[in-house]
């Protein structure tokens, strides 16, 4: 096993205060360039919440460190994971708190592994998911939940509910131009057709649309949701059109609402509003909310947005969300890669945008008591990912801004006071 340098030095400490006398009160995990894996640091803090032990997240400080009390086992995890850590006396930390008191930095106390599930398809493909994937390789467990679970009610038992890139409109992705003669998009056509019949729908694009809205509840009695890609905008567009239909003959085979774009209900949606439908079916576009074009025409090698610098003692939750090591995030491809600023609702909290583009990458919002955070794009180490393409290897990508954005949400969940400083 390859041992880090950090992990290295942190033994060699261990070994001098134990021949010293010295005592330690905690490990700090530093979540800036020393950092060897961002990725799996966030594992090891969510390990340490399910042995009971409180985490301190020292936002803004180092990238967003943790710092955790030092218990039986925690070196030898970190160690296992390959993650730099540094082990802080009561002196050393009593230091860091006097820093973080003096600048726009703050400590938020993680007190509860949150209960995690991934609301996915039965027929999901390893390649679907960038948040399955980023949870499995920080070693954080979860469960796949789907429209049965949701629709009688499984899901309340969750803290945190990450929607998989789905098509809540039930047009199946959009994908009927290029793919509606392959047999993976025909046998899910079939599927998720039998799926709704099974719980009482005649079409799939009412089965979702009562999907939506118990998201929706879920999310108004205390939930947290997280989604990337086409559910982040297909969940306005279904809530919108809760008694009408949008969705052409080609996938349901009735025609749309006559003025379906009139009748749109905005005021059921959760951060869109204004926005207009794209009910051709042969367009791989939902409405335009999506900003896709402009992303392309802007190429890779320049496709980049920038989160926001957030107060941590005055906005927490917003400074949580983007704790990363570095301030400028190279983008990335979706069928839904950004949002179009001007659609969204007022109450919506810009965290990450693409300067002077009126092109939103990351938001958050609050409903009821609950709140919902949509990050555009697919996979944030695959531009331009292309139905097919294999799994991302993260092993090449621990310390991935963008899915430590990701990981970011994970985690904002068991955040349930601030610590108190004396």
């Amino acid at each position: 096993m390859r041992v880090s340098v950090g992990i290295f030095i942190m033994i060699l400490n261990v070994v001098s205060a134990v021949a010293a006398g010295d005592a330690w009160a905690a490990i700090l995990v530093p979540m800036d360039l020393a950092q060897t894996n961002h990725l799996k640091a966030y594992g090891l803090a969510y390990y340490a919440l399910t042995k009971g032990v409180d985490v301190k997240w020292l936002l803004n400080y180092r990238g967003g460190s943790f710092l955790i009390p030092e218990f039986a086992g925690l070196p030898l995890e970190g160690q296992a994971r390959n993650i730099t850590m540094e082990m802080i006396t009561d002196e050393e930390a009593e230091s860091i708190f006097r820093q973080i008191e003096s600048g726009n930095m703050d400590v938020v106390l993680l007190e509860k592994a949150p209960k995690i599930a991934v609301y996915a398809p039965p027929n999901k493909q390893p390649w679907d998911d960038a948040v399955m994937m980023a949870l499995e390789y920080a070693d954080i467990p979860y469960d796949v939940v789907y429209d049965r679970e949701v629709l009688t009610g499984g899901i309340e038992e969750y803290d945190w509910l990450h929607l998989h890139h789905e098509d809540f409109t039930g047009q199946y992705g959009k994908f009927y131009s290029g793919f509606r003669n392959a047999e993976w998009y025909i046998q899910q056509q079939i599927l998720f057709e039998k799926i709704a019949l099974s719980l009482g729908f005649d079409k799939v694009s009412d089965e979702k649309k009562e999907v939506a809205r118990m998201i929706k509840e879920y999310i108004r009695s205390g939930g947290f949701v997280f989604a990337m890609c086409s559910a982040c905008d297909t969940i306005d567009l279904a809530l919108a059109a809760y008694r009408i239909d949008i969705v052409p003959r080609e996938y349901d085979h009735d025609s749309t609402t006559p003025g379906c774009q009139e009748k749109l209900d905005f005021t059921r949606c959760l951060a869109f509003e204004g926005f207009e439908l794209i009910t051709d079916p042969y367009t791989y576009e939902f409405s335009n909310i999506d900003m896709t074009l402009k992303a392309s025409e802007r190429g890779e090698d320049r496709d980049y947005f920038t989160l926001f610098e957030f107060s941590a003692k005055y906005d927490p939750v917003a400074a949580m969300l983007v704790q990363n090591h570095v301030s400028v995030i190279k983008g990335f491809m979706g069928q839904t890669t950004s949002f179009r600023q001007s659609l969204l609702k007022k109450k919506v909290l810009v965290l990450g945008e693409v300067k002077g583009k009126g092109e939103v990458r990351y938001l958050h919002g609050n409903f009821g008591k609950g709140t919902f955070t949509f990050f555009g794009g697919h996979d944030p180490e695959d531009y331009q990912h292309r139905v097919g393409d294999p799994p991302t290897d993260l092993n090449l990508y621990p310390g991935s801004p963008g899915y430590r954005l990701i990981l970011n949400n994970v985690l904002f969940p068991a955040a349930r006071k601030k610590e108190q400083k004396t």
